[in-house]
């Protein structure tokens, strides 16, 4: 039976929202660079298995960044597929720098920009430096805001730039995620000195720019809940708010809330069983399927610049987001 979702929208359209062209393409791709192997088991075998994969969301490991930023559904999967092989660094309260986390991305998407990276840590780091130690849970959920909604948060930082200038930001160029054009954030100091801009005004232009930005935005709704609690708020105090609201992470649908985001047991209950068969592994607790298929696979076309995490430190428990907590990790 039909979805009403489904009912509702001519085929055409239907089909440019669900991206389907994209994974056609890919998948053709993938057939012409794999077709001796294809050709040992058939053709509807291998489409069969893609698109399972697709639905599964573990077509994008391994995969180069602009596949896995290509549509919404391949981001959630990135998300998710993040949450899921790293999340034994929460459970062992370990604390890790910038790079040590773009370290992990790059286990998953070998060729994953440091600047994405860097903008996540700001949210959680604010004016500390950049190499302070970070909670996963503090990092996954700034990471998940600034990855997702990446095109719609450069905007927003046009839009905010402009309104602390007293310009009209009406103009602003809403960028798309093929443009791999990233614009430059507000000053952080700045920012700080300056007491932000007014919330009604800021959310007046924000809504025009939802309205523009249909599938990477997060729901206008909530949008207009975070800024009507306050009079005037800044930047990066607006990008804290999204990271830590509940809604958007619910809307949004990659990662469970935050009390969850260490419990999988489906996941764990996989592992046991997988890892039983394979001989000579032990501590099967300390991984994840994801995880454990990391080493067999050498990425083809952009070598791993994985090094060893030198400096882990312990915590009873996982911070509430705050910078004084990632604070006191330094101390």
């Amino acid at each position: 039976m039909l979805s009403p979702e489904r009912l509702a929208l001519p085929d055409y359209e239907y089909l440019a929202q669900r991206h389907v062209l994209t994974y056609m393409e890919d998948a053709v791709c993938q057939l012409l660079e794999n077709r001796e192997d294809v050709n040992q088991y058939g053709i509807a075998r291998f489409f069969t298995e893609y698109f399972n994969s697709v639905c599964q969301g573990t077509h994008i490991l391994f995969r180069e960044f602009s596949f896995i930023q290509a549509t919404p559904h391949n981001r959630a999967s990135f998300l998710r597929a993040f949450w899921r092989c790293f999340r034994t660094v929460g459970k062992n309260g370990d604390l890790l720098t910038m790079r040590e986390y773009h370290c992990l991305l790059q286990l998953l998407c070998p060729d994953f920009p440091l600047e994405l990276t860097q903008k996540a840590a700001r949210i959680v780091l604010m004016d500390d430096a950049m190499d302070c130690l970070m909670s996963f849970s503090d990092f996954l959920f700034a990471f998940q805001i600034q990855f997702y909604y990446s095109e719609f948060l450069d905007s927003v930082a046009a839009i905010y730039q402009d309104l602390l200038s007293g310009k009209n930001p009406n103009t602003v160029i809403v960028p798309t995620s093929s443009s791999g054009q990233h614009h430059q954030r507000p000053a952080l100091g700045e920012a700080s000195t300056l007491e932000g801009v007014e919330a009604s005004l800021f959310y007046q232009h924000l809504e025009n720019l939802c309205d523009r930005h249909k599938y990477s935005c997060p729901p206008p709704a909530l949008v207009k809940e975070i800024l009507s609690s306050v009079q005037r708020l800044t930047f990066y105090g607006f990008l804290v708010a999204l990271s830590k609201h509940h809604g958007i992470n619910q809307a949004l649908g990659a990662l469970p809330d935050k009390g969850d985001l260490m419990h999988d047991p489906a996941m764990d209950e996989e592992l046991e069983r997988l890892l039983v068969q394979v001989p000579g592994l032990v501590n099967p607790i300390t991984a994840t399927p994801e995880a454990g298929y990391l080493p067999s696979r050498t990425p083809s076309r952009v070598g791993s610049p994985w090094r060893p995490l030198h400096h882990p430190r312990k915590v009873d428990a996982e911070s509430d987001g705050s910078t004084e907590e990632t604070d006191e990790s330094e101390t």
